[in-house]
């Protein structure tokens, strides 16, 4: 059996109803899903905010490489469309990890090389897995400790909302 922790994000039309559709279309394989968080977006595009969250999902019959794929159907399905780097989107899902599963290709890196220095992957991740572990350049390291050796400002901007996803 396969587990995938994705982080999900939006800000682009309804970005609520567009994390809700990547749960949807999970379907059965959601395992947990986070709160929904409220973030200033990263990567230095300007944009609006981002509604952020974590889905644990497993599913025995896909492998890492299926999860990817998955998740650009789900991006696709809500007519996701790449045209900046970091810019905004009506949806983004990202593997974050795949089992323990580590590789670097062209295609998909695992575990995802910038969630340990993500505060709106690892809050959200902790809501869900407070045990959680992610490999950092070979060693296995708790997601809490991750986050706190982050600078202040990035945690602190990570907002919880009142927003709830069904799984």
């Amino acid at each position: 059996m396969t587990r995938a922790v994705l982080s999900i994000g939006s800000n682009l039309g309804d970005p609520l109803v567009h994390l809700q559709s990547a749960v949807d279309g999970l379907g059965s394989r959601v395992v947990a899903v986070s709160g929904v968080y409220r973030t200033a977006p990263w990567g230095g595009v300007e944009q609006q905010d981002f509604l952020n969250a974590i889905v644990i999902a497993t599913d025995p019959g896909l492998d890492c490489m299926d999860w990817l794929h998955l998740g650009q159907r789900l991006e696709a399905a809500a007519d996701r469309t790449r045209e900046v780097r970091w810019g905004p989107r009506t949806l983004d899902v990202d593997v974050i990890t795949c089992d323990t599963e580590v590789r670097t290709d062209a295609t998909l890196t695992l575990p995802h090389p910038r969630a340990h220095e993500r505060a709106f992957v690892l809050v959200p991740w902790l809501d869900v897995d407070p045990d959680a572990t992610l490999e950092v350049a070979g060693t296995r390291t708790a997601v809490r400790d991750l986050l706190a050796g982050l600078d202040p400002a990035e945690r602190d901007g990570v907002h919880p909302t009142d927003l709830a996803l069904r799984a």
